[in-house]
């Protein structure tokens, strides 16, 4: 995109647009004068403008849709805002408001952002990549809109989670929001309420058969190889069964990961090292349990079970330290309907509801990823504290409202003895005049620290060593400060400094296992510190 824009053009180039903040010189130059008003606002100033017509709104979606528009009007001072208010803008811009912003996305569509493929673009999808501005693209987030967070079908209402995700690139792991292409496979949804929406604005059908489906996927990610030919794809939401189809046919192929499957496995991993410092109990000893069998729990127990392996653990005893309990009880041998991702945390055992497991396994970690609200109960809680003097609780669901339980809940049920850690972003809690922080076990700690990584260094495909090192430097930069609050990871103010220290172990990583294509640059820290997307104008 050129960027000789003048007058109004260059006021409506999202790039280059400073609004009050141009300069008399560039007024000058621009063909500005008389388009903005008389006073030149500092970048803070207009930072400071956005923050108060923020706390104007009384809707969390009214100040997403707020940042939204400033995203395409200013996007230099969209992320400067972001940046210097992490804290505050990531609820807004990511978990939990993307839920409700996906759910009524084609309610408050304004303009267009990212990049559609239907089942109508079969055969062209190459050729049509050729109408998005920019061509040189280092991160795409991809979905089918299938399962989005724990709200189900929403269709190309899903763009939202696409869109939301590589403003944390750009945000946290540095990437310029330039070389960020957000991609929505539209190819039909089985929401009945969305398909008789009047305002739905995606393929209005059923979805497509499995054997179409595939065939489309299969072209996109021809295409992207062809076009974007360093590119990482990372897969957003799809249903389980899809999603390991699709991460078990790329991830050895091209540069690609499933950041619900293994994103998260990363950074649930990260936390249950860190509370190890807590509850004094050694990594390899520790039993645990997941509430939910689908992508994001089998997920994190591969994971987990290098983990252990890395400890000295054989995979068998690995696995054999791994449980799960879904909607039909303990996952055990002999159940029928298993999903080929549950089988190897089968165990030999009887099959008992949730709370009996609890008893018989006892557990000393229960991670929640089922979609499911309030399914960690006050039994469930009390059950953890009888047999742990520190019982490890992640509610890791998303958004808020789909959370196994409160933060205020696990430290109240379990007498402020719980070590807590959830998906969506809690208040600090005060028990019994000690404030609690509960850390959140949010993937942007990890993806574009990720992402950051294997980009630099042009690496050829993501393996499970770099996720590995990803958790292990996670959990490493959790203080003793952060510790002695019981939470389980930094502060999100500094999520730029924690992607850059993520970003430089993986990439020190895939060049240790000769995964990188770039040359290793002398001080490899100051090359991504370097390569940093910077707002400020």
């Amino acid at each position: 995109m050129s960027k000789e824009h003048k007058g109004f053009a260059a006021l409506n180039d999202a790039d280059l647009n400073k609004s009050t903040a141009f300069t008399k010189e560039e007024r000058e130059k621009l063909g500005l004068r008389g388009l903005v008003p008389y006073t030149e606002s500092t970048q803070e100033l207009q930072v400071r403008r956005v923050l108060e017509n923020i706390k104007r709104k009384g809707y969390d979606i009214e100040r997403y849709i707020l940042l939204s528009s400033l995203q395409r009007r200013n996007e230099r001072l969209f992320y400067r805002t972001i940046i210097d208010n992490i804290d505050e803008m990531m609820p807004l811009i990511y978990t939990p408001t993307v839920g409700q912003a996906c759910k009524e996305f084609s309610h408050i569509f304004r303009e267009p952002k990212g990049f559609y493929i239907t089942p109508d673009d079969k055969g062209e999808i190459y050729d049509i990549l050729d109408n998005w501005p920019e061509h040189h693209i280092e991160a795409i987030v991809v979905t089918d809109g299938q399962r989005i967070l724990g709200l189900g079908d929403l269709g190309a209402n899903g763009m939202g989670i696409p869109i939301g995700k590589l403003a944390l690139y750009a945000a946290c792991g540095g990437i310029h929001p330039d070389h960020c292409l957000p991609v929505m496979l539209d190819v039909g949804t089985n929401n009945k309420e969305l398909r008789e929406d009047i305002l739905y604005l995606g393929y209005p059908y059923k979805r497509i058969p499995e054997k179409e489906y595939f065939e489309l996927v299969d072209e996109f990610v021809e295409a992207i190889q062809k076009r974007y030919p360093h590119a990482l794809i990372q897969f957003e939401d799809f249903l389980t069964p899809n999603a390991y189809a699709l991460l078990n046919k790329y991830k050895d192929k091209v540069l690609c990961f499933n950041d619900d499957i293994q994103g998260t496995a990363a950074v649930a991993l990260a936390g249950v090292y860190a509370s190890t410092r807590i509850t004094k109990l050694d990594f390899k000893d520790l039993r645990i349990m997941f509430l939910g069998a689908g992508s994001a729990a089998t997920g994190i127990a591969d994971l987990m079970t290098s983990a252990f392996q890395e400890e000295g653990l054989n995979e068998q005893e690995a696995r054999e330290r791994l449980w799960f309990v879904d909607l039909h009880g303990l996952v055990v041998k002999g159940r029928e309907h298993l999903m080929p991702h549950n089988l190897p945390y089968a165990h030999q055992h009887e099959n008992l509801n949730f709370i009996e497991a609890i008893k018989s396994i006892r557990p000393h970690v229960l991670i929640g990823a089922t979609g499911a609200p309030k399914t960690f109960t006050k039994g469930v809680i009390e059950q953890m504290s009888l047999i742990n003097e520190r019982p490890v609780i992640f509610a890791l669901s998303n958004p808020t409202s789909r959370a196994e339980c409160t933060a205020e809940e696990a430290y109240t049920w379990s007498n402020g003895k719980a070590v807590f850690a959830s998906g969506s972003p809690f208040s600090d809690f005060e028990y019994k005049g000690k404030t609690l922080r509960t850390g959140q076990g949010n993937n942007a700690y990890i993806f574009p620290g990720i992402g950051l990584g294997v980009i630099r260094s042009k690496a050829r495909i993501i393996t499970d060593e770099l996720f590995l090192t990803a958790a292990q430097m996670l959990a490493n930069l959790v203080d003793e400060d952060d510790i002695n609050a019981g939470a389980l990871y930094p502060p999100l103010k500094e999520i730029r400094e924690v992607s850059l220290m993520i970003g430089v172990a993986v990439a020190e990583k895939a060049y240790e296992l000769g995964l990188a294509q770039a040359e290793r640059p002398d001080d490899l820290k100051k090359y991504l510190a370097d390569s940093f997307y910077d707002p400020t104008y």
